[in-house]
């Protein structure tokens, strides 16, 4: 009987700690007082990392096929596309509304 391969600890130590730092980071931005979208950018930029580390190591994406990582990460990002595309719609239809029946 064959058992699968252990993943050394160390690599889960050491993405703990990486997403410790980004953490500490992203608690420094409001630290600092960063305003605007520099704050957001920041703190998005920082949890989009934390969640990628996660779902790479935790969840053992890394060590899988990619036919199985693209069905868990294409749908979402098509999904962040469809989102983007409403936004720049509503944007638009906001601002011709604006345009046409005044403020």
């Amino acid at each position: 009987m064959e058992y699968p391969k252990q993943h050394p600890i160390g690599i889960y130590l050491k993405i703990w700690a990486l997403l410790f730092i980004l953490s500490g980071l992203s608690y420094s931005v409001d630290y600092f007082h960063f305003e605007g979208y520099l704050r957001w950018a920041l703190i998005i930029i920082f949890m989009m990392l934390k969640a990628g580390l996660i779902v790479a190591f935790f969840m053992h994406m890394v060590w899988e096929r990619v036919a199985l990582i693209y069905a868990i990460l294409v749908p979402p990002l098509l999904l962040l596309t469809l989102v983007g595309i409403g936004v720049l719609e509503g944007d638009y239809t906001f601002l011709t509304r604006n345009v046409f029946f005044g403020s």
